[in-house]
């Protein structure tokens, strides 16, 4: 059976307990290694793949990700849509902890992250107006609805560099400008997925209200912690009924062109060696 959707567990989701006919699989892709070795199984009937974000035990920064590596594996499964689940910090009075936000818009704040598989001699420039899936996202918020938590539609996800929390005046400004939630990892998976011409949606989960908010203002690990294993559970229901969603759904993916017009290099002048590199993603289009 082919696998055909793809897991992201970030912090607290280190594994998803309802897997069945489970395997290890360890890739090396032409961007190195990804985080850890995917595991893949069986959920409400379908193959799925399941990569935790941070590796075993918790071990790589948002800074230290390989999210090219990442991305290209799930690609190289066969994968065509990516559920991703990340804690978060809400800078929304309204989203408390153990909400959960689908958003439907990012903002960047990262600083020098690798966010494209192109370059090496082979320029291409992906539509990217809207980053999130939108039928993927809804499929996430039905589910997130249907097992009784708290969900908020749509929203802006901004993507800071971390690995420390926020300032008092950074996180003031983004509620000045009406951002919704903040993390440090969802921008450069949904970039990659983009560019790999995969589906990508994010599950939000709020365990604090950042720093701006008076009850909030020292953001520790061991509050982070807390919410995380409350919001652990819930998030392995989602993903299962999200599971059952999408292949009830049995859509096309929308992206699976994503590619198509977005290659600006002339076939002729495509370089051998960055060919080799993306052929997974750019094979079909070289006559």
């Amino acid at each position: 059976m082919t696998v055909q959707i793809g897991v992201i567990g970030g912090s607290g989701l280190y594994d998803m307990a309802e897997l069945t006919d489970r395997e290890e699989k360890s890739l090396s892709t032409p961007f190195g290694d990804p985080s850890g070795p995917y595991l893949i199984g069986t959920l409400a009937g379908k193959r799925v793949a399941f990569l935790a974000r941070h590796g075993a035990g918790h071990r790589l920064l948002p800074s230290e990700l390989n999210f090219r590596a990442n991305i290209f594996g799930f690609k190289v499964l066969g994968v065509e849509r990516i559920i991703s689940a990340s804690a978060v910090g809400s800078l929304k009075q309204e989203y408390p902890p153990l909400d959960i936000v689908v958003p439907d818009q990012f903002f960047d704040r990262t600083k020098g992250r690798i966010s494209t598989f192109f370059g090496g001699g082979l320029a291409a420039h992906v539509s990217f107006a809207h980053p999130i899936c939108p039928e993927l996202a809804r499929v996430g918020a039905d589910a997130v609805q249907a097992v009784g938590a708290r969900v908020h539609r749509g929203g802006t996800y901004v993507c800071m560099e971390g690995p420390q929390f926020s300032t008092l005046a950074e996180s003031k400004l983004y509620r000045s400008w009406g951002m919704d939630v903040i993390g440090m990892t969802n921008l450069q998976e949904a970039k990659l997925a983009r560019e790999a011409e995969m589906c990508y949606a994010t599950l939000a989960l709020v365990t604090d209200y950042d720093c701006w908010h008076d009850a909030h203002d020292n953001v520790t690990v061991d509050m982070v912690i807390e919410y995380l294993n409350k919001n652990v559970r819930n998030a392995q229901l989602i993903l299962k009924d999200a599971v059952k969603r999408v292949e009830a759904k049995q859509t096309p993916n929308q992206y699976r062109d994503a590619i198509k017009n977005a290659i600006f290099t002339a076939p002729d002048l495509w370089p051998d060696a960055t060919f080799k590199k993306l052929e997974a993603i750019i094979g079909k289009y070289r006559s």
